[in-house]
């Protein structure tokens, strides 16, 4: 795998029961990133599905409360589906509330980050390209590009 995360397995037939909210029976749940090279704050990963037939994998991430994901970009797309709680995201230059069941497209090399809503948390459902590239965060200058825009320089550095 080119992401260095976990190796794709072959899902066996069957149904994997709920284990609560944002829970699976018989799913690991991980840490976010396997190292602190990329800012974030309270985040959990699973992987849902990944077979190398289906070409892609479903993960599920979770937010917690005062938490966000990491801001980046890649070379590859991501479909999100909101699956529990409320918060906002940053897609591009756009900043939008998100509530369960909204879809967030995310197109190639967009910076985009989630943050949970105080007293909330934020679960999403994520399906991205098996083989896919790692993530970019931004240098310095693009950092500056994108805090000339004051509503996002304002979400970036809620979430520092």
């Amino acid at each position: 795998m080119t992401h260095g995360e976990i190796e794709p397995q072959t899902e066996q037939p069957g149904v994997r029961a709920a284990a609560g909210p944002g829970r699976w029976h018989d799913v690991e749940l991980m840490a976010y990133k396997n190292d602190d090279s990329a800012p974030f704050r309270s985040v959990t990963r699973q992987v849902l599905f990944s077979d190398p037939r289906l070409g892609c994998e479903w993960r599920y991430f979770e937010v917690a409360e005062g938490g966000y994901s990491t801001l980046e970009r890649h070379q590859h797309v991501h479909a999100v589906m909101i699956h529990r709680g409320r918060g906002q995201c940053l897609v591009g230059a756009v900043i939008s509330d998100v509530a369960v069941g909204d879809l967030v497209f995310i197109p190639p090399l967009t910076w985009h980050q989630f943050r949970a809503n105080a007293g909330d948390v934020l679960g999403f459902l994520c399906l991205v390209n098996a083989d896919r590239d790692r993530p970019q965060l931004p240098r310095p200058d693009e950092l500056a590009t994108l805090r000339q825009n004051k509503a996002i320089a304002q979400f970036i550095d809620a979430a520092a």
